[in-house]
């Protein structure tokens, strides 16, 4: 009794699949956009590349570096201020890519410690795309290698 129940299960299990299939296979072809729906406002991404001068970004390094080593690291690290802050490129590669402002600099931390820090303004990289944003890496800290091996993926 109890395999004519099973036998009866993986029935109704194939014939589901089966039709499910069938479904798939004999469905509507895809087909491109209409010229009504490729054009109906969809103008794309428009990059003015007028992004602030590096010095701007520094409030967002430390303050993203303060929470960064508080809620992960459990750590009251803290940058205290910059040295030497200068641009290292402005859109290093092609002309239709983010614009992006790579920047680098001399933290000082509330170890005494002074680090490198290399940090990126992007167009439009903020919450949403509605301002810019800012990425960063402090050499000797980075403690998920998320720009690996000396920040070097935080770099043009």
């Amino acid at each position: 009794m109890r395999d004519l129940f099973t036998s009866i299960r993986k029935l109704r299990l194939g014939t589901m699949a089966g039709a499910m299939l069938g479904l798939l296979a004999f469905g509507q072809a895809a087909e491109a956009a209409s010229l009504f729906e490729m054009n109906f406002w969809l103008r794309g991404p428009r990059y003015d590349g007028n992004l602030p001068a590096c010095e701007t970004g520094l409030g967002s390094v430390s303050s993203q570096f303060a929470e960064k080593e508080s809620t992960f690291w459990n750590s009251t690290l803290q940058i205290t201020g910059y040295d030497r802050v200068h641009e290292v490129a402005f859109r290093p590669w092609q002309s239709d890519n983010i614009p992006r402002r790579y920047c680098a600099a001399i933290a000082m931390l509330t170890d005494g410690k002074p680090r490198p820090v290399y940090f990126s303004i992007i167009e439009d990289g903020g919450f949403a795309g509605f301002t810019n944003g800012v990425e960063f890496c402090v050499v000797g800290l980075d403690r998920n290698w998320a720009y690996n091996p000396a920040c070097k993926a935080a770099r043009p």
